[in-house]
């Protein structure tokens, strides 16, 4: 039997969605997701990424305990899958960065997004998909958003770079630090992160 001809197809078909914009198409991308899949959208470019390896999740999660265990302001807290939406240079900028530090209760709602005044840390943890983005457009993004401190966890590189003082597009300071080493994080994290357990 032949296939219809297109307009005759059935009308639960997939719908056509020719001339969507690349915010339309990212929207599409997230809600398509599979789970455990990142979908960011970062300087009009739709980045999907696969869920992280072990290795990449033990960091996270050691940066996560130091934070719980050294942190000077009690009130902060470690949030991990929490999407935020940035300023940017033209449609405004989705992502889900691999860790926030912000105080409790800044994300208690149900957005799915969520405004970047509240954050004072954003951390990346570099996969081989994602090292070039978190090394020259994050930087970017976070900075245009006054994120007080960026800290970047590079594998590839066995460095952590601490960027902290946004202006405009990027920060004043940039501190390069070998990994297996003590890594000062400055206002308002305010202490040493051990990265000899990375």
């Amino acid at each position: 039997m032949p296939l219809p001809a297109p307009d005759e197809a059935a009308p639960g078909g997939p719908p056509d969605h020719e001339g969507a914009t690349v915010q339309e198409t990212f929207e599409l991308f997230s809600a398509s997701a599979p789970k455990g899949w990142r979908v960011e959208l970062i300087e009009e470019e739709i980045c999907v990424v696969p869920p992280a390896n072990g290795e990449h999740e033990e960091i996270v999660t050691e940066v996560v305990e130091q934070v719980i265990a050294r942190r000077t302001d009690q009130r902060l807290r470690s949030f991990t899958g929490i999407g935020l939406s940035l300023p940017g240079a033209g449609d405004a900028v989705r992502v889900i960065p691999d860790l926030v530090i912000a105080p409790k209760g800044s994300f208690d709602d149900r957005e799915e997004w969520h405004a970047p005044a509240p954050v004072r840390l954003v951390a990346e943890v570099t996969s081989t998909s994602t090292a070039s983005r978190d090394r020259l457009q994050k930087i970017r993004a976070y900075a245009r958003a006054e994120i007080p401190v960026y800290l970047l966890v590079d594998r590839e590189t066995a460095e952590a770079v601490v960027c902290s003082d946004p202006v405009a597009d990027d920060y004043a300071h940039k501190s390069v630090h070998k990994l297996g080493t003590a890594v000062p994080l400055p206002a308002p994290l305010g202490f040493v992160l051990d990265t000899s357990a990375f």
